[in-house]
């Protein structure tokens, strides 16, 4: 027997191999054909294909302006502020290092309580619309930084609840299908239109007065409040950001791993060099600043600035509108993700329900809690995590792997706050293409009451800059057309129908007992099995086991 499978079995027979149920542990349910090295170097294809989100995710909330305070809220003002670019550059760091952090503690719950190979970090989309929608560029919104991390903290207890009494699944399955696919869809729109702009992307749309957008691409010397004036195309960063994404989506395409970072890292290196027309770190204060930090290579992780700053001065309208839209979004993200995860792995059961739901989404809502007293917008699971399980990972340690490299992360700040947003741009488009691929070869097209909604829910997220009008044309349109056609249906009974009904898709339970969470069903179980007599439940045959351990019943 040679080192390495000397080791796999030593950890297999030991506690920690029972815990994560590794094959040979002799653990109830251990999963076939895990290995302690193959769960090890899965950990690590997950964290290289989604540590791009440190530097996108910093970025990205950067551009709210976090706690610096914009007076008077005119991006185009603030940004010729050399004190407020000097205190963005801090809030930036502070954001990589809470970026990392709340990665580091949300694979670490799943992995620990969940025993799932899934990764946890801040969501893109949901931070998208934290700072483009809710708190606006450089603070331009109406509700303040510290306002919308109080909002988001709400939506962590919310969730901790929801997850706790079961209730999750049961609003995910209230969405019509339609709805929920779009919404990917959208959301994936909406993360190319970001990446493709100027503010946390390669410039290639800017403004125009007369059509809105129009093609950029210019030189920084010749725009003037986000238009470009003239010399469009002929940007450095724009082409630099161009030339990144023709490389991650070439890696993509052949499948190398950690293609996303690889090209992120090839453009900032490029950007790194001083005294070029693409540098990073150009001749001014701000820049050399950002040079020097960078230069330091390792730092001591700490949060400055955003740690703790939630204002639960919850009076206006928008920020309950920012709350729902967030608890609704991360419903749909999180639970799609989990589940279209765990039926990648095959863990997915005949219910639909999969080994470790109940403490995967109560480690999600803890990490949208913790995350947002350190200062960031909601977390969710990755899709990036199905690197790992294509690697081979089917148990907890994946995930406790990648948070160690998480870990590592948060002492290399400086290099990774020093990541251009043309360099990150293009991880953004190629992300929105991928969510865009999956969600429209699933959208019922074929059935025009299902389409419609769909559609505008797609379109109405980019074009208004917000996720949540985009839910509400869509849920709203559904409910509309829908309501009418059964109305129809009735007054006419059963003549005035769509020549395609039988294209319609199917929604909602198709039993009562598919919208109890399991542990109603347990109870209903155990009621029912009572009131037979004869001293035992009737159900009893029927539960084969109860798992205590890690909150889940089955």
């Amino acid at each position: 027997m040679g080192a390495l499978e000397t080791l796999n079995a030593r950890i297999a027979a030991s506690r920690a191999g029972k815990w994560f149920k590794l094959e040979g542990s002799g653990a109830i349910k251990e999963r076939r054909g895990t290995r302690f090295t193959t769960e090890v170097r899965a950990g690590l294809a997950t964290f290289v294909t989604m540590a791009y989100i440190i530097s996108v995710n910093a970025n990205i909330l950067t551009d709210s302006g976090g706690t610096c305070g914009c007076s008077p809220r005119a991006p185009s003002v603030c940004l010729q502020d050399p004190e407020y670019l000097v205190c963005l550059a801090d809030i930036k760091k502070d954001l990589i290092t809470a970026t990392s952090a709340i990665a580091v503690i949300g694979c670490f719950l799943m992995g620990t309580f969940a025993n799932l190979p899934l990764a946890i970090a801040p969501g893109l989309g949901l931070n998208a619309y934290f700072t483009y929608q809710v708190v606006g560029l450089h603070g331009s919104g109406n509700v303040s930084y510290q306002t919308a991390l109080a909002a988001v903290f709400i939506e962590g207890i919310i969730f901790l609840v929801l997850s706790a009494l079961g209730l999750r699944q049961l609003l995910t399955k209230a969405v019509p299908m339609s709805i929920k696919t779009a919404s990917a869809a959208g959301i994936g729109l909406f993360l190319t239109f970001i990446g493709l702009q100027s503010s946390a992307g390669i410039g290639l749309v800017t403004g125009d007065g007369a059509t809105l957008v129009a093609l950029g691409g210019c030189p920084e010397s010749e725009k003037k409040g986000g238009v470009c004036l003239a010399h469009h195309m002929e940007g450095g960063h724009t082409w630099l950001g161009i030339l990144g994404f023709l490389i991650i989506a070439f890696l993509t395409i052949f499948r190398v791993k950690g293609s996303i970072l690889i090209g992120i890292i090839f453009i900032s290196a490029v950007s790194w060099f001083r005294h070029t027309p693409v540098t990073f770190f150009p001749d001014t204060p701000s820049g050399n600043d950002a040079f020097d930090y960078f230069k330091k290579v390792v730092d001591v992780p700490r949060i400055r600035h955003i740690g703790g700053a939630l204002d639960f001065s919850l009076g206006s309208g928008q920020v309950w509108v920012a709350l729902i839209t967030f608890l609704y979004v991360d419903i749909l993200d999180t639970t799609g993700t989990m589940f279209s995860m765990a039926k990648y792995a095959g863990f997915m059961d005949e219910s639909g329900d999969f080994d470790g739901s109940y403490p995967a989404f109560l480690s999600d809502a803890t990490a949208i809690t913790v995350g947002a007293v350190l200062g960031t917008s909601p977390s969710t699971a990755f899709i990036e995590s199905g690197a790992g399980i294509a690697e081979g990972g089917r148990t907890g340690i994946t995930a406790l792997v990648t948070s160690f490299f998480f870990l590592l992360s948060l002492f290399f700040a400086p290099i990774f706050a020093s990541f251009p947003p043309w360099s990150t741009g293009p991880a953004l488009i190629l992300v929105g293409t991928m969510m865009a691929q999956s969600a429209f070869s699933e959208i019922n097209f074929k059935y025009l009451p299902d389409a419609i909604p769909a559609f505008l829910t797609i379109v109405i997220m980019p074009l208004t800059y917000s996720i949540a009008y985009g839910l509400i044309a869509g849920i709203g349109s559904y409910i509309v057309i829908n309501t009418v056609l059964l109305l129809l249906k009735k007054a006419s009974k059963g003549r005035w129908v769509p020549p395609d009904a039988e294209n319609k898709e199917e929604w909602g339970p198709k039993e009562m007992k598919d919208l109890y969470p399991s542990w109603v069903n347990y109870l209903l179980d155990k009621s029912r099995g009572r009131t037979a007599g004869d001293g035992a439940t009737v159900h009893e045959a029927d539960v084969k086991e109860i798992v205590v351990d890690k909150g889940r019943v089955d």
